[in-house]
């Protein structure tokens, strides 16, 4: 793949209302979705918020339809290099659309919840807090880990007991990193596929308010 991806500003959807000086969620989608896949998710959130939705890079192989971050070659295909490369990608918007923003958290799902993470990773002190749903952290080292060791950035890790999409390996490496890198919480939800409830989004919402009472607090 590629060593520089382009996230086309042109594809984000925002949600309506006033921007200006408010915190900063960014959405992003999973595997062959694209960036109007979680805007739907706004009215579960915290009102008070600036939301965007952004579309990832890549075209997955025909015919599967939408976008991707990063290639996937069979279950076990995805290679850690090129989930960075794609939070490069992310970071490099994320510069330029929240500069103003006083606080910027993620919240991605499946692929995008690999890159949130990965983000946090690259660029620690960017971050105010990261939702992973249904995702995962990849394994091997990266420069911001020890700073992250430090930091301890919120995350909250939700993913069902009968999604069959992640591999299990990933799954163990994610359960053991996560508590070493990050202030976590997190459920497993009993009978959730490789999809969100509104009982995960519900804890979601918790989540984030929470970042928004630590942005009031400082």
């Amino acid at each position: 793949m590629s060593e520089e991806l382009t996230i086309d500003d042109a594809a984000t959807r925002w949600v309506p209302g006033d921007r200006t000086g408010k915190p900063l969620l960014v959405l992003l989608h999973g595997y062959g979705a694209d960036e109007h896949d979680l805007i739907g998710l706004a009215p579960y959130l915290p009102a008070d918020i600036a939301v965007a939705s952004v579309a990832a890079p890549l075209a997955p192989p025909f015919p599967m339809p939408g976008r991707s971050w990063y290639p996937i070659e069979g279950l076990n295909g995805r290679r850690p290099e090129d989930v960075t490369v794609a939070a490069r990608a992310f970071l490099r918007w994320l510069d330029v659309a929240a500069a103003d923003a006083p606080s910027v958290a993620l919240l991605g799902f499946s692929q995008g919840a690999a890159v949130a993470l990965q983000t946090l990773r690259l660029a620690p002190e960017r971050l105010g807090a990261v939702v992973a749903l249904s995702g995962y952290a990849t394994p091997g080292d990266l420069p911001g880990d020890e700073a992250l060791r430090e930091l301890r950035p919120s995350v909250f890790w939700g993913r069902g007991s009968a999604d069959d999409v992640i591999p299990e390996a990933l799954i163990t490496h994610t359960s053991l990193w996560l508590p070493d890198h990050s202030t976590l919480s997190g459920r497993v939800y009993t009978g959730l596929t490789h999809s969100i409830s509104e009982e995960e989004l519900g804890d979601v919402h918790q989540f984030l308010a929470l970042w928004l009472e630590g942005i009031d607090g400082e």
